[in-house]
């Protein structure tokens, strides 16, 4: 064999070494049945949140994120990386919902709440009445007050 090709053989094995590394060391966005941001796991599925909900007597949080959103980035670093986002994350039902998905069901939940751009949270009750709205990005301090919004809110329409 010529130099030449060993070396030209050599490079391509070396880049695919590379490319199978790279991939294997990426961190993991979602499988089949959940999301994952800034070590939060988020539900794929919709009609089981809904159901999981009504059972638990929680709100359902909705995130709209997508792959290429800057600030859904932020949310993971920034946001719900925090312990004490993550503490109070727990009394919700998370679902996420990748805006360039096809699939039918997160069109149908886009239209429903208005949800056009990435990063967008609509926090409903389990009938999928709207309690609170976060258009764009909210840092930790502001998401922490939404959360308590629609936890008052949630607790008022229980008491009526």
């Amino acid at each position: 064999m010529k130099p030449r090709k060993a070396l030209t053989i050599a490079f391509f094995v070396f880049l695919l070494g590379i490319g199978y590394l790279s991939m294997h060391s990426a961190p993991v966005l979602s499988d089949d049945n959940y999301s994952y941001h800034g070590e939060t796991e988020w539900r794929t599925d919709f009609s089981e949140a809904e159901q999981l909900a009504s059972e638990q007597d929680r709100p359902i949080i909705v995130y709209f994120w997508t792959t290429w959103c800057t600030y859904c980035e932020d949310y993971n670093q920034y946001v719900y990386s925090d312990p004490e986002v993550q503490a109070e994350l727990d009394d919700f039902v998370k679902v996420a919902v990748n805006l360039d998905s096809d699939q039918g069901e997160y069109g149908r939940l886009q239209q429903r709440y208005n949800a056009n751009y990435p990063p967008q949270h609509v926090i409903i009750t389990p009938e999928g009445e709207q309690l609170v709205k976060i258009s764009g990005y909210a840092d930790r301090e502001a998401f922490l007050d939404y959360l308590a919004e629609a936890e008052r809110e949630y607790d008022a329409g229980d008491n009526q």
